[in-house]
């Protein structure tokens, strides 16, 4: 997405080189895993994790779990494949897919990154409306505004965004800090949750699948190959193979967080709401109970966490948005344009009258069900020589990421199997 030369590119390609070894100079890796991981904590996470918390306590803390291990492998192919061919996954889809197949892979993907801007930008908007007391239309203009603010700095580099997109990340990671510190969390229960799988019911699997949609988001996956494929001047295989150990080392780190930061929001709700008020399962529900519970200070850190995460993906969704649509199509609308189209579904639930948080768990089952294309079509070209050559992934990751995207494609399976009413006989 970056391709003017910037100081941080020589400076990274310095270090490649062995000319600089301070612990500073390697903070100039940091950064799209960052980005990438704003994707992995949207208020479409917030809607699903409130709903499992809330309903089944800790008892699918493991969904969480899993969706961010298959998240980290995922997103550690994408950079991968960027760094390597100096591609996003969009263009070399199009440059190695049949022409019908190209398109089709762009028209569900340009509804799955709609489907994500409805998420993150009503989450953004909730947030303000009710932080301040504001119309939800009025929350939605002032999100609007922020983010287009904060897209203009994209002209002036890369590092200027993932400081802002980062400083964002920084203030969620914060907020759910103090809320678990203040929760009274059963660390017990979410030690069983965590290791012990299961899925009571159907409405289990839905917000699971939702869970999934919501963690491995399918913009993340081509966006991440995009921020790594021009960040540094590389010459050789052996500049290649260090920037990928960088770039692993960076998906794990903040993967890491960002999933620390969806199971404190299940245990918050699991804590908050699962004895007494099981049936919360709305953003606004669980600001106004979460008062006489724990607390105004818990409510208003949920608020702060809950803007922060939809300005920031809301900002990540939109130059996900670009890349897909460059990278498919060989085509680019100016960023207003852009931002104005991927808002248009927002308003229009709005207007229906459409209840906001279920708005948001459809999006993130959308999601779910969108998001074997990228990974599959990662998977095959991660898995090319001709187009990988020596950094073609390796059997066991190869093995592990065929078992990756059969989880996703099962789940989705069983869920669109439930919705046609045919009995799935472990769900009893």
């Amino acid at each position: 997405m970056f391709r003017r030369p910037s100081p941080e590119h020589y400076g990274i390609s310095a270090v490649l080189r062995g000319d600089l070894h301070s612990w500073r100079s390697r903070l100039l890796f940091a950064g799209p895993a960052i980005v990438a991981s704003v994707a992995y904590i949207d208020p479409g996470n917030y809607a699903t994790n409130i709903q499992a918390g809330a309903g089944y306590g800790y008892r699918l803390l493991w969904i969480v779990l899993l969706a961010n291990l298959i998240a980290m492998l995922f997103q550690g192919l994408s950079a991968r494949l960027g760094i390597v061919t100096g591609k996003n996954l969009a263009e070399i889809s199009r440059d190695n897919l049949p022409r019908p197949l190209v398109w089709i892979m762009w028209i569900i993907s340009e509804v799955a990154v709609m489907a994500t801007d409805l998420a993150e930008f009503l989450g953004g908007a909730i947030g303000l409306a009710l932080l301040f007391n504001l119309p939800l239309i009025v929350g939605m203009a002032i999100t609007a505004v922020v983010t287009y603010g904060i897209l203009m700095f994209e002209s002036r580099g890369f590092r200027p965004m993932e400081m802002i997109i980062g400083a964002l990340v920084g203030v969620i990671g914060l907020c759910y800090l103090a809320e678990v510190l203040i929760a009274p969390i059963d660390w017990a229960a979410t030690g069983i949750g965590l290791m012990t799988p299961s899925l009571p019911d159907s409405q289990a699997l839905t917000i699971a699948v939702g869970i999934i949609g919501a963690t491995v988001m399918p913009h993340a996956i081509y966006l991440h190959s995009g921020l790594t494929q021009s960040r540094a001047l590389v010459s050789s295989d052996q500049d290649r193979r260090r920037l990928l150990r960088y770039s692993n080392i960076e998906v794990v780190l903040a993967l890491a967080v960002a999933g620390m930061i969806n199971m404190a929001m299940v245990m918050m709700a699991a804590s908050a709401f699962h004895q007494g008020h099981a049936d919360v399962a709305e953003i606004e529900t669980a600001y106004h109970t979460l008062t006489p519970l724990l607390g105004a200070a818990t409510a208003v850190f949920f608020l702060i966490s809950l803007i922060a995460s939809g300005v920031s993906s809301s900002v990540v969704g939109t130059m996900a948005g670009q890349m897909v649509m460059q990278g498919f199509l060989h085509f680019r609308i100016p960023i207003w344009l852009r931002r104005l189209i991927t808002m248009i579904p927002a308003f229009a639930v709005v207007a229906a009258g459409v209840n906001a948080t279920q708005a948001l768990v459809i999006s993130q089952v959308i999601l779910s069900i969108s998001l074997p294309v990228p990974m599959l079509a990662l998977l095959y070209f991660s898995s090319r020589r001709d187009i990988m050559g020596a950094f073609r992934i390796n059997p066991i990751l190869r093995f592990l990421a065929v078992i990756g995207a059969c989880t996703v494609l099962g789940l989705n399976f069983v869920l669109l199997a439930e919705t046609f009413g045919v009995q799935v006989p472990f769900l009893a």
